[in-house]
């Protein structure tokens, strides 16, 4: 019997890393061949194949490398591929699951995965979660789901996935909706129907600038003051609460919006901005007067992402659209 064909692509990460002598740091040197020969049960499972496009920490992962990324996993769809997995590190995990996502126009599955133990310490889970992530890609009910991140045991969502914890095992949850999807006995089970996805067209430009800023306690105003002097092309912050800022952060902002795209978030890590509940300066309801868009459920890391996207597509004029969807 022919079995399905799968592609895996390995790009470092913790998945990938072990000391080259004991006492030094781990850092990535394991190849996809070689995390690919720790599953053998997976080759009864499917046809793989299976190539390094990198060995890097993910905190040096750019948009470039993973367009780049992107056209190798539509090559393999076009060759045949019934799912596409993607191993990397897990710092930047959730912002790459959201770039791939927003680009991704294929039914077949596209699945992320990585660890949180490096390959050379005992108990290491980068086996079982590439396991499972093939088994997720493999399975007929992933299709029509874009990008999904598997890790231990579950299934996220790419626009809600977050990482919650900087060391722990159970690192990753989907704050208000939780997991998409489980591994239950080796089976996908899915815990609700596939959602209506937005899907972009490949940025034309890869140019712009979008800056991320934090809002926190009597935070001066000097570097909003040269967002524009600075050339950035957009502007997105994390805001306190439900997406509120200082009123000298407010005043700043009102000249930044009539320039720039500019999109308030909250820096909570869980839930929605708010659009009608508060009236001060510097609430949200202020913040849309002076021209601002409020990011909803969207968390700041990835309303930059979006941002970037529009931007490079031309589609800045249609964020309210993109930002207005359910979670």
């Amino acid at each position: 019997m022919d079995l399905p064909k799968l592609s895996i692509a390995a790009l470092g990460g913790t998945v990938s890393m072990q000391a080259s002598n004991a006492g030094e740091g781990v850092i990535p040197s394991v190849s996809g061949e070689a995390l690919l020969s720790s599953i053998p049960e997976l080759t009864t499972l499917a046809g793989v194949t299976v190539e390094t496009l990198g060995l890097l920490p993910s905190a040096s992962l750019d948009f470039e490398f993973l367009l780049n990324v992107l056209s190798w996993a539509e090559f393999q769809v076009k060759q045949g591929a019934v799912g596409v997995v993607i191993t990397q590190g897990t710092d930047t995990l959730e912002e790459a699951a959201v770039f791939l996502d927003y680009l991704w126009p294929y039914d077949t599955p596209l699945v992320l995965t990585g660890a949180m133990r490096s390959a050379a310490q005992p108990g290491a889970d980068g086996p079982a979660n590439l396991l499972d992530a093939c088994r997720v890609a493999l399975a007929h009910n992933s299709q029509q789901r874009g990008v999904q991140v598997v890790m231990n045991g579950q299934i996220h969502q790419a626009g809600s996935v977050r990482k919650t914890d900087s060391l722990a095992l159970q690192a990753f949850s989907s704050p208000v909706v939780g997991p998409a999807g489980l591994l239950l006995e080796d089976r996908v089970r899915y815990l609700r129907p596939p959602g209506q996805r937005t899907v972009l067209p490949l940025p034309q430009q890869t140019t712009q600038k979008v800056a991320l800023l934090e809002a926190s306690l009597s935070a001066d105003t000097l570097l909003l003051e040269n967002i524009l002097a600075l050339d950035y092309d957009g502007l997105v912050i994390g805001g306190f609460g439900a997406g509120h800022i200082s009123q000298r952060w407010a005043t700043t902002i009102e000249h930044i919006a009539k320039r720039i795209p500019v999109i308030i978030a909250t820096r909570t890590g869980s839930g929605s901005t708010a659009r009608a509940s508060y009236g001060f300066g510097g609430g949200e309801m202020d913040l849309i007067r002076k021209g601002a868009s409020m990011a909803g459920f969207l968390c700041p890391r990835k309303a930059r992402i979006l941002l970037w996207l529009l931007l490079g597509c031309q589609r800045q004029h249609a964020l309210a659209q993109y930002l207005n969807e359910d979670i």
